[in-house]
């Protein structure tokens, strides 16, 4: 089953995170001290937020999967979208370790398609890692997130 994924960037998560709870009726499903994500079930969503983006806004956008076999399908709908398919294979980023493609859509947002396979501890890469930001990577490298 998929579920629509929204990345924003915020400039103060506390603020960001009173507001999100309240518009959802309820708190993030998962909580750190720079990103809070909500698994939504109505509308069904991974709605994220995060201080690591690179500007406050939407970041990125994408489709979140359960199974292997969607991954490969969408990814393989990306590919046939002709747009460059980069950052494909498994990352850890966002506090979680996924396998994900990425591709930026004709007007240049980031999207990306992917499957969680576990939490993770970090936010992105090695512990204290002070990788700058999720989520896309440039196109020319694998990357992170969500």
């Amino acid at each position: 089953m998929k579920r629509f994924h929204i990345h924003v960037g915020v400039k103060d998560l506390e603020k960001s995170v009173q507001f999100y709870s309240t518009l959802f009726g309820q708190k993030p499903s998962k909580l750190k001290e720079d990103y809070a994500k909500w698994m939504l079930d109505d509308p069904r969503v991974n709605f994220a937020i995060s201080t690591r983006a690179g500007e406050n806004g939407v970041d990125h956008l994408g489709l979140q999967v359960d199974e292997e076999s969607e991954l490969a399908e969408i990814t393989e709908r990306l590919k046939k979208a002709d747009l460059g398919v980069y950052g494909e294979g498994e990352t850890t980023c966002c506090y979680a370790e996924s396998k994900k493609a990425w591709v930026q859509d004709p007007a240049g947002i980031a999207w990306e398609a992917y499957r969680t396979m576990t939490d993770a501890e970090v936010f992105h890469g090695e512990p204290n890692s002070e990788a700058a930001s999720c989520c896309a990577p440039d196109e020319s490298e694998s990357g992170c997130c969500g």
